[in-house]
């Protein structure tokens, strides 16, 4: 098999771990719309308090195994660790992601008309707040593991390492399906600029999960 065929093949391969974060995302829509309301005789926006915490609960422990698999066969079959970038990064680099958290943070707070932190809050209660802010912990790893995934075939593919490729496909899934699932423009948008956000952030920090990680947390929680 020729040079091009095998980084063909090789591109495709991360490409679809990439594909097959996105879809363990999509497991909670499953949840949500096939399962729990065969279950429950309901939709999600009549639950409990119980029942969206166990909602949020179960989606974890699906996005937590999906993750473990999906990272678990990137080392086993294509030889690439996930948490192997270790390097420490330059003050001007950590500036610059510490510079796209506040501009993420200033777009949140257009979109929710305030701190988005408070808002949930005061809409939630604690109980609620504290376990919805554990999901967003679980969905933003596998938000890391779309662009990882994605970066790297983009990388194998394009021969081009500085171009955030795993941001590029996070603003066409995400983005575009906050589109179709909000029916809003405006909030498809945001989501396609928060996308590149999350994928430049990676690339700063030198594809360092330990460094890259907690930042876009930050981004998903304010």
């Amino acid at each position: 098999m020729s040079d091009n065929k095998c980084r063909s093949k090789e591109g495709w391969a991360f490409f679809m771990l990439s594909m097959s974060a996105f879809a363990g995302l999509c497991l909670e829509i499953i949840l949500a719309l096939l399962v729990e309301p065969f279950i429950y005789g309901k939709s999600l926006s009549n639950y409990t308090t119980t029942e969206i915490i166990i909602h949020w609960i179960i989606t974890c422990i699906l996005w937590f195994f999906v993750s473990y698999i999906l990272i678990r066969i990137a080392r086993e079959k294509l030889a690439f660790d996930v948490f192997a970038y270790k390097s420490n990064i330059e003050i001007q680099r950590l500036v610059l992601c510490i510079g796209l958290l506040i501009i993420s943070i200033a777009v949140s707070i257009v979109d929710w008309n305030g701190f988005k932190v408070v808002k949930e809050l005061q809409y939630h209660g604690w109980l609620k707040f504290i376990f919805q802010y554990i999901y967003y912990m679980f969905e933003a790893g596998l938000f890391i593991l779309i662009i990882v995934f994605a970066q790297r075939a983009g990388e194998i593919w394009f021969k081009k390492s500085n171009i955030p490729w795993g941001g590029i496909l996070v603003s066409l899934t995400w983005g575009l399906a906050h589109i179709f699932t909000k029916g809003d423009l405006l909030i498809g948008t945001l989501s396609c600029l928060g996308g590149l956000f999350y994928g430049s952030v990676y690339l700063i920090s030198k594809k360092n999960i330990f460094i890259a990680y907690p930042i876009i947390l930050l981004m998903f929680l304010l």
